[in-house]
């Protein structure tokens, strides 16, 4: 399994939960309901990709 999927995740988590809490704080809750909006998205983008791959790969190894 390759790693560097889950560091990308972890770090996107990082900075949308600072940016969520930063502008919470500056009474902003509806940029910070569309920055954590945002960050779900890029995280779901990654991972589908990340999927698509290991349905390649099984489908190469059934020879499907």
């Amino acid at each position: 399994m390759n790693t560097d999927i889950l560091f990308q995740i972890a770090a996107v988590g990082i900075i949308v939960a600072v940016l969520c809490q930063l502008l919470t704080k500056a009474d902003r809750s509806s940029e910070a309901l569309l920055v954590g909006l945002a960050g779900l998205i890029i995280v779901l983008v990654s991972v589908v990709g990340e999927i698509g791959d290991l349905f390649d790969t099984l489908r190469s190894v059934f020879g499907y």
